[in-house]
């Protein structure tokens, strides 16, 4: 017993000594990340407030795409659907071969892509989502079909957002 105590006194004086923010490390500054050259310049939902039986929820997607683009490579947009306690969801994808429009005369911009995403309002289980608040998160990326099949090239930063089902 007093071996155990003894050894509670030691702890005690070593942690009042050597305060635990002193042991910790500190992180270096992060240097702000680039903006990716794969953006998602527009997102447009509609209707909003989502109202269940109404038709599709439309999640239209404007991709702007790097300056140089293969023309093998494919295109992915992806939405999550979710709601607070995530026990009802739905995940949308597109998945295609992106068509490179031809460049006009003089332009040097990059080329822009649009996409349609069509929620019916029904969850992963296949039931009419519950109404209320529901938050999404669309993504983009590129891939290459590469010899183990697909990989990521490119990723743009997601955009995200609450929409409200009635």
């Amino acid at each position: 017993m007093r071996r155990l105590l003894g050894l509670l006194t030691l702890c005690a004086s070593l942690m009042a000594v050597f305060p635990a923010e002193s042991l910790s490390k500190e992180k270096p500054p992060r240097v702000p990340r680039p903006e990716p050259q794969l953006k998602i310049v527009g997102l447009n939902i509609a209707p909003t407030p989502y109202a269940l039986g109404n038709g599709p929820l439309q999640f239209s997607v404007t991709v702007q795409l790097p300056k140089e683009v293969d023309g093998s490579t494919i295109l992915e947009v992806t939405s999550l659907i979710s709601s607070p306690s995530k026990s009802s969801l739905r995940f949308l994808t597109y998945r295609q071969p992106i068509q490179v429009p031809p460049a006009v005369d003089g332009e040097t911009g990059r080329s822009k892509v649009s996409v349609e995403l069509a929620w019916d309002g029904q969850d992963h289980r296949k039931q009419l989502a519950g109404v209320g608040m529901y938050s999404y998160e669309v993504r983009t990326k590129l891939l290459a079909n590469g010899e183990k099949g697909l990989r990521t090239v490119m990723v743009a930063w997601p955009k995200r957002g609450l929409l409200e089902v009635k």
